[in-house]
């Protein structure tokens, strides 16, 4: 039985226009075409398309048409860079209009400043990068000004890329975006340090990478499947005075992981706020 959010993809009326198609933006218009979003009704702003892009154009989309032969669309999805942002910002608005819905996925960009520059209903979204294989976690906040409906198309067109999650402050979104949406590079960080203190402790560099990246897919893949905890899933492979316990000491101790990953969530959410600026 279709899902809701298929159901929204299927009907969703007019046209939708994608601004950036990078590796997010092109995730997100893979997602959405396989969800039932009729090709015909999307419009692709990018101007430095990748091949895969480039080829839906046999499927129907429009690619770079001229803004006049846009006219208004009914959905509007910023995915370009925050800091060319404002430099597109005429483009943008010359085909969006008071009742267009602007689902923006910018790091930093406030509703405020989306709707300075395009207009219309604004959804702001954090998703991250497993959105490219459908494993990905969008967290969103909408303006006063966006209706039920208009929200139930966003969460559609989010939700095409992995699980949404909808919060009311949207204060909260620089530190999601510290967590979740920078999230990922701190995983692949793990991997790849994981691996260096293997072959630093005597491993082949091929066999250490094989390991780390096994090691931390399956973990990542068993904490998604339990209904048990992180910290219980921690306890249940450290066995008292064992080697797993050895380790943990150095990690848990004092200049460890959790000041460090605080340090680091900090950081990143003050640059978030910055880009705001």
């Amino acid at each position: 039985m279709p899902s809701q959010s298929a159901n929204a993809l299927q009907n969703l009326t007019g046209t939708l226009a994608l601004a950036g198609a990078g590796k997010m933006g092109g995730a997100m218009l893979t997602g959405w075409l396989a969800g039932g979003l009729e090709a015909g009704r999307v419009v692709v702003i990018e101007p430095q398309p990748s091949p895969e892009i480039a080829a839906l154009t046999a499927r129907g989309i429009r690619l770079n048409p001229a803004a006049s032969d846009i006219g208004t669309v009914e959905t509007l999805v910023v995915a370009v860079k925050p800091q060319s942002f404002r430099g597109a910002g005429a483009t943008l608005k010359s085909f969006t209009g008071p009742a267009t819905l602007v689902v923006s996925i910018m790091a930093g960009a406030t509703i405020a400043s989306i709707a300075e520059v395009c207009g219309g209903a604004v959804v702001r979204a954090m998703p991250n990068t497993p959105a490219a294989i459908g494993r990905g976690i969008t967290v969103a906040v909408a303006a006063q000004n966006v209706s039920a409906a208009q929200r139930t198309v966003a969460d559609a067109l989010l939700r095409a890329t992995g699980a949404v999650e909808w919060v009311d402050d949207e204060t909260l979104m620089d530190a999601v975006t510290a967590v979740s949406g920078s999230g990922p590079a701190y995983v692949f960080l793990l991997a790849e340090e994981l691996a260096r203190a293997g072959v630093e402790a005597g491993l082949p560099a091929e066999l250490a990478t094989r390991l780390a990246r096994e090691t931390v897919a399956g973990s990542g893949e068993l904490l998604r499947r339990s209904e048990a905890s992180s910290a219980t899933l921690r306890q249940n492979v450290t066995s008292p005075g064992g080697t797993t316990a050895a380790a943990l000491e150095v990690l848990m101790g004092t200049g460890g992981m959790r000041p460090l990953m605080v340090k680091a969530i900090a950081a990143a959410t003050k640059r978030s706020k910055d880009l705001a600026k």
